[in-house]
């Protein structure tokens, strides 16, 4: 008699998405230069009825947070862990902005190692460009 094989934890988040009657999940991705671009990005996304999740802080501009060198450091590694986990929880992948860095590469890389699509709104400066 076979046993039915226990689902992975990427199959048991897409069934409970499913039965929760969730909307597609789009993970915003880019450089956060593109604040302003991501913004554009989240309102249209939303008005096409998805769920939106991207880049909460912008390091680039200056905040109290992250005044500290020391712990502006700690706090890009989690920030960079959040965005994994925001990854990990989505559908699909947008990359905004007419530039890629190496950590939207990795990004890029990271969502289509998961098999994740990923869209670009420059689809010219995308690795496959």
């Amino acid at each position: 008699m076979s046993h039915p094989q226990p689902l992975s934890p990427e199959e048991v988040l897409a069934e409970a998405k499913k039965q929760l009657s969730l909307p597609r999940i789009v993970v915003i991705c880019g450089s956060t230069r593109f604040m302003t671009e991501m913004a554009e990005a989240d309102l249209r996304e939303t008005e096409a009825g998805r769920i939106v999740v991207k880049p909460g802080c912008d390091m680039k501009s200056p905040h109290e947070l992250w005044s500290d060198p020391v712990e502006a450091e700690a706090l890009k590694a989690r920030l960079d862990d959040l965005h994994r986990a925001k990854i990990r929880l989505a559908d699909e992948a947008l990359v905004v902005g007419d530039y890629i860095g190496d950590s939207t590469r990795a990004e890029i890389a990271y969502a289509r190692s998961l098999g994740k699509p990923v869209r670009f709104t420059h689809p010219e400066v995308g690795p496959d460009a």
